[in-house]
């Protein structure tokens, strides 16, 4: 027996069907939300251990807070304090465990803008989660994206240029040997082992206190589909070193503010470690560790490629190779240096790569610097940077900071600004990274 619908009855489910087709087809073609938005990191810190090994500066005592380097963290919170080159309505964070060698477990990840101190500003406290979850094991080697977080304290991303992030995390059991970032030059705080997750924000919680960054190796911010990153990638001199505590005077900080001042669309990040060579350590593991973390060929993925946004490279690195400690030959630091600028425009089409001419460290009171074999080398390598025409621009620190009668660097560069003293001759001060900073011109960044 046949069954036929009323005329009326297969009009209104064909209407129905198409305005199905209809919808789905706008839903389909509708732009993201943030269809002219991308990640872009704002912080960054290249990872090196297990701690303690690294080159930290003015770091208070740790033994009450980390009482067995190989057991690491136990059951306590940390509040690391970063500062952000750019500010988002939206943000993730990178927690790593690359130089682990076990699996370690986070959990109670937040984060909200710093008071001041280990305190945070009321009502900021945002939770963050993993795949949904509010915990996460992140396996030896291993590193893990958080999801994004809504900063509803963020209104105006200029309003909030130099202010600073507080990420507060626990470590639950014990960590094992830590991947850490030596020398922060930033005070950040840790509460006491076993004191297990905090979850108010009173400052009483984290009584000790580090120069130095824990797990946490990158901040990406929602900003402008426009918006470029610079990564400042080198040693110690990039790092920082003999510059002033919680300052921002490295040269890239620097950098940054007449970026910004310019009115530039640009988030500037620092992947420096000190210590750190080019074509050095040929082995590196927490197994084997090195002062000066992995060589910048065996950390480029991590430390510069993975980064979102990635635009520019600024690159200052030779001196440690030339060091005592290194002992490579010009040759193996050109090779090193071809061969990483290759690996870079492989992935990122169309990057600019800045090469930058290294200070002198003739002189220097380092047991492993400043010796003339170096220096010869060192002004060797400068003139490949100028003239090999590897780059596309040169920043020529060498040139703002060099005492031409006595060959190393400028007198008023020398004596230290992080805890005070006569200064090596090897790393500038506040003001020679200042120099170092001002000599970049701004139309090689475009």
């Amino acid at each position: 027996m046949s069954h036929q619908l009323p005329k009326r009855d297969v009009m209104r489910r064909l209407r129905l069907a198409l305005s199905f087709v209809f919808i789905l087809a706008l839903i389909i073609a509708a732009p993201p939300a943030h269809a002219q938005d991308k990640w872009v990191t704002a912080w960054a810190a290249s990872v090196q251990g297990p701690y303690p090994v690294g080159n930290p500066s003015a770091q208070p005592d740790l033994r009450f807070a980390f009482p067995s380097p190989a057991t690491g963290a136990r059951d306590q919170t940390f509040r690391l304090i970063v500062m952000p080159d750019i500010w988002g309505r939206e943000m993730r964070l990178r927690l790593s465990n690359a130089l682990g060698t076990r699996p370690v477990s986070f959990d109670g990840v937040r984060v909200g803008l710093q008071l001041a101190s280990a305190s945070v500003v009321a009502g900021s406290n945002r939770p963050v989660s993993f795949g949904g979850k509010p915990t996460i094991t992140i396996a030896p080697g291993e590193s893990a994206w958080s999801d994004a977080v809504t900063l509803p304290f963020v209104t105006d991303g200029i309003a909030l240029a130099g202010r600073r992030l507080a990420v507060t995390f626990q470590v639950a059991g014990e960590s094992g040997p830590m991947t850490w970032h030596a020398k922060a030059l930033t005070t950040s705080y840790v509460g006491a082992p076993g004191a297990g997750a905090i979850a108010g924000d009173d400052e009483a919680a984290f009584p000790f206190s580090t120069a130095s960054w824990y797990f946490l190796d990158a901040v990406d911010m929602m900003a402008p589909a426009d918006t470029q990153l610079i990564v400042a990638f080198g040693d110690s001199i990039t790092d920082g070193t003999a510059s002033t505590m919680n300052g921002e005077d490295r040269w890239p900080d620097v950098l940054s503010r007449r970026l910004h001042a310019a009115g530039r669309h640009v988030s500037v990040v620092n992947t420096g470690i000190g210590g750190n060579q080019v074509v050095g350590p040929a082995e590196y593991s927490p197994g084997k560790p090195f002062a000066g973390g992995p060589s910048a060929g065996a950390r480029l993925e991590r430390d510069v490629l993975s980064l979102s946004g990635l635009s520019t490279v600024i690159w200052l690195e030779g001196i440690n190779d030339f060091s005592r400690n290194g002992n490579a030959s010009l040759e193996a630091v050109e090779a090193g240096m071809k061969e990483i600028v290759a690996r870079l425009r492989a992935k990122v089409p169309g990057v600019r790569v800045i090469g930058a001419t290294l200070t002198s460290a003739l002189g220097s009171s380092n047991a492993a610097h400043g010796f003339p074999e170096q220096d010869e080398k060192r002004k060797a390598l400068n003139e490949f940077i100028r003239t090999s025409g590897l780059f596309d621009g040169v920043a020529d620190f060498d040139k703002a900071t060099l005492d031409a009668q006595t060959g190393g660097i400028k007198a008023e560069f020398i004596p230290e600004s992080t805890t005070g003293g006569p200064g090596d001759k090897l790393h500038p001060n506040r003001a020679g990274y200042l120099a170092m900073g001002m000599a970049i011109d701004l139309d090689l960044l475009k």
